[in-house]
C-alpha cells in the first residue's frame, strides 16, 4: 500500500482533454474533518465508497500522507450523513498522456465553472509531458484544495 501521495495540480485552459479522455465517472466528497494537520473525507465514485485521510503537504505543496481503503457503498453513503456541510461534486475524467495518466475534475454546483488537473508522480523531481491544455499550476495553492473548496466554494470567489 503506497502510503505517500505525490502530485501536481493544473487549472485546465480548455475542454479539449475531453476528446482524449479513457474513462469518466461522478464523484460526491464530503469531509469528516478538515483540521490543517490532517483531513478525512468519505468519497462515492459510481457504485464504490472510500475513505481517505490525508496529511499535511509539504512546503512545495507535492507531496503527503495519503491512506485510502475501499468501503461498502451503504457505508459510505451513511457517512457522508455525518460530513462538514459544502460536500464537493464532480466529474472526473481520465486521460492518459505520455507515460503517465492525467485526472481532470469538472466541478459541479457551487464549483462549477472550476477544471483541475492533477498528474501523480513516482517523485517530486519526475519529469513529465504536459498536454495543450494544461494551464497555469496551482501546486500548493490552498483555495483550490477539495478541503478548501468545500468551504469556500469557487462561486463565490472574487
Amino acid at each position: 500500500m503506497k502510503l505517500q501521495e505525490i502530485e501536481r495540480k493544473f487549472l485546465v485552459k480548455n475542454a479539449g482533454f475531453k476528446e482524449s479522455a479513457v474513462a469518466k465517472y461522478e464523484i460526491a466528497q464530503g469531509y469528516l474533518s478538515t483540521d490543517p494537520q490532517r483531513s478525512v473525507q468519505v468519497r462515492i465514485k459510481g457504485d464504490t465508497g472510500f475513505i481517505t485521510v490525508k496529511g499535511i503537504v509539504s512546503e512545495e505543496g507535492t507531496t503527503r500522507f495519503e491512506w485510502e481503503k475501499e468501503i461498502p457503498l451503504s457505508e459510505a453513503e451513511a457517512l457522508m450523513e455525518l460530513c462538514l456541510p459544502g460536500a464537493i461534486h464532480k466529474i472526473r475524467y481520465l486521460i492518459p498522456h505520455g507515460k503517465h495518466t492525467w485526472e481532470v475534475d469538472e466541478f459541479l454546483e457551487l464549483n462549477k465553472g472550476l477544471l483541475l488537473a492533477e498528474i501523480e508522480l513516482d517523485s517530486a523531481s519526475e519529469a513529465f509531458d504536459k498536454p495543450e491544455w494544461i494551464g497555469e499550476e496551482v501546486t500548493g495553492q490552498k483555495r483550490y484544495y477539495n478541503s478548501q473548496l468545500s468551504k469556500e466554494p469557487y462561486s463565490q470567489w472574487e
